[in-house]
């Protein structure tokens, strides 16, 4: 692709160098060859990418003045992000395979043009499949679930019955979407438990990637839902009627309970765990292995914070309340041992 054709998609400015430059691909500053692509998003690093031998380096505006001999140098407000966009526009697309004979699709199914569906993958009846999905090898796709264009659904992945992808949506290996949710109704006389009805539904929206292993609930009797655009990394559990806005962040190890809500641009650590019923305000963040109580409110507004403050613990707060929380305690149990210190046994 050429230098130009990147600049007019992304945008930015030229600055250095021809358009007529090909770029193959990123790397790193290391590795880069004259026809790859690097970043720079300050002075020290924008030096070092241009005594690299990358082609060409995009980099902050006024980073460096003085521009190598036949470096081409690209100005753009967020170097990472040009450079990230870049490299989807510059990755190679996968050719359409089509249908493989190993696999296994049922009556009635609905393929869009350009899908693949690798060896061993199901597929099955009144099925909705969009232009240019793949569907990679041993995958399930239940009865009745509609996935959207230009899908990527990788290896083991399992689609229950009652579940629907947008477009772009990228779900990885191992991945099990609309499964049960888990809700029993106990018998207060025998204590048995009897599962509550698990019969809705799960939607995920444009744009959505769902990291390896990780698993989301179809709702009881209405629907979970996943916002345009939220990231799932691996080992992350959303359970039933659970609602998680617009390009939430969720890293590996979360777990969040039965019908809670999370709101536009929340990014939850690793490891926090929340209870069911709760709320997360947008642009909230919990630190990694934070805390929420059942039933409680979290936003930034009713904890009286400012956007970007990081809340830690359990239950979850401030980050600098707890800390200096931790610290009065630390003091009080060194003053709690000097005084045990000084007592004399008889």
């Amino acid at each position: 692709m050429k230098l130009g054709e990147l600049v007019e998609a992304l945008g930015g400015k030229l600055v250095a160098g021809e358009p007529e430059r090909l770029v193959e691909g990123v790397n790193s500053v290391e590795q880069a060859g004259e026809k790859e692509l690097v970043f720079a998003e300050d002075a020290a690093s924008a030096a070092k990418a241009l005594a690299s031998t990358a082609g060409v380096v995009v980099l902050k505006a006024g980073s460096v003045t003085d521009y190598p001999q036949g470096k081409c140098v690209v100005e753009a407000d967020q170097p990472r992000l040009w450079f990230a966009r870049a490299a989807k526009l510059l990755k190679p697309a996968l050719t359409a395979t089509g249908v493989h004979p190993a696999a296994v699709v049922g009556a009635k199914v609905k393929l869009g043009e350009g899908v693949s569906i690798g060896p061993c993958a199901v597929v099955g009846e009144n099925a909705q499949i969009g232009a240019g999905t793949r569907i990679e090898a041993g995958a399930v796709i239940g009865e009745g679930v509609s996935i959207g264009e230009h899908c990527r659904i990788y290896p083991r992945a399992v689609l229950y019955p009652g579940t629907t992808l947008r477009n772009r949506v990228i779900v990885h290996a191992g991945v099990v979407l609309g499964a049960d949710g888990f809700g029993y109704v106990r018998d207060e006389k025998s204590g048995a438990y009897t599962q509550f009805p698990q019969q809705g539904t799960l939607l995920i929206e444009d744009d959505v990637e769902i990291g390896a292993n990780s698993t989301i609930d179809r709702g009881a009797l209405k629907q979970t839902k996943i916002g345009r655009g939220t990231k799932m990394d691996n080992l992350v559990h959303v359970g039933h009627n659970c609602e998680i806005g617009e390009d939430v962040i969720l890293v590996a190890g979360v777990g969040i309970s039965g019908s809670c809500t999370v709101g536009d641009g929340a990014v939850i650590a690793g490891q926090v765990g929340i209870g069911d019923h709760a709320h997360i305000g947008a642009g909230v963040i919990l630190g990694g292995q934070a805390g929420v109580l059942s039933g409680k409110t979290v936003t930034n507004e009713s904890l009286g914070v400012k956007p970007g403050t990081v809340l830690w613990g359990t239950p979850a707060r401030p980050l600098s309340q707890v800390l200096r929380e931790i610290a009065v305690l630390a003091r009080l149990a060194k003053r709690q041992g000097k005084g045990l210190g000084n007592k004399t046994e008889h």
